[in-house]
């Protein structure tokens, strides 16, 4: 996963809204969004690799999505997949908690993992080791800190305040049409994460379009006042062309509250 936008509590009808591209080798086989079997609680794409996923809800209203954090520098190790944490995360009945994921970080390659439930939504740098809660607004997290100035975080960062404030209402394609941005900065704009200025380029706009890696796909969650979800996910080729659309509509399913992830859960 390459970036998520998020309003919270900042449009009338809509208190959540979260809009993610995925951003990955177009080889790499994945399955479209759909609820997971067995039990069927869980709704994501799915990474057909590894097994993991990049964004996901679940029929309780618990959320994650996951991002890289670029650090090249940083040597490949053999480490779990950075997939498998949306799995645990949106597990009916468990909860990550900022103290697992400090203990348990280590074990993946660096990341930002976007969880929680409803509005009340965290993001755990695992380089930093900091869980910070997001507050009322709006929030862009990519492959680097949260709410970071890169160009195409600011960009879509202000795109989505203005559409979630917006007199017109707040719809699927308009949103979908804000993750398709592949407009690109200028060089000078672009951060030095160090990459070199080839990849910097090629990574710099919010819809990546390339034949080898690109966007994959884009996911719109909303959450309405009525406690009903509704996802939408859009696919694409190394083209740019659409290779189909999902859409779900669910009420979040009541339930004891998730109790926290622990070592035995996890296993």
């Amino acid at each position: 996963m390459c970036i998520l936008f998020v309003a919270l509590n900042t449009h009338p009808q809509y208190p959540l809204v979260i809009c993610a591209n995925r951003d990955e080798f177009h080889h790499r086989p994945t399955e479209p969004a759909q609820f997971w079997p067995p039990e069927r609680n869980i709704l994501a794409g799915k990474d057909l690799q590894a097994g993991g996923s990049w964004f996901g809800v679940n029929k309780q209203g618990q959320i994650a999505g996951l991002t890289n954090l670029r650090v090249p520098q940083k040597p490949q190790q053999a480490v779990r997949s950075r997939g498998e944490l949306i799995v645990q995360a949106l597990s009916s009945g468990s909860l990550i908690c900022p103290n697992w994921l400090i203990e348990h970080s280590s074990d993946y390659q660096p990341f930002n993992l976007v969880f929680g439930q409803g509005t009340h939504l965290y993001c755990f740098n695992s380089l930093s080791q900091e869980t910070v809660k997001l507050d009322d607004g709006c929030h862009a997290i990519s492959n680097g800190a949260l709410d970071d100035i890169w160009p195409k975080m600011a960009k879509g960062q202000q795109a989505l305040q203005q559409l979630v404030l917006s007199a017109q209402p707040l719809d699927i394609p308009s949103l979908i049409k804000l993750m398709q941005d592949d407009t690109l900065p200028q060089d000078s704009e672009l951060p030095n994460t160090g990459v070199g200025l080839e990849w910097e380029r090629r990574l710099a706009a919010i819809y990546i379009r390339h034949a080898d890696y690109g966007t994959r796909s884009t996911s719109i969650m909303l959450q309405d006042t009525n406690g009903t979800i509704h996802f939408t996910e859009v696919r694409y080729d190394g083209k740019g062309r659409c290779l189909g659309q999902q859409d779900f509509h669910f009420p979040i399913t009541p339930e004891l509250p998730p109790k926290c992830l622990t070592e035995t859960s996890a296993n």
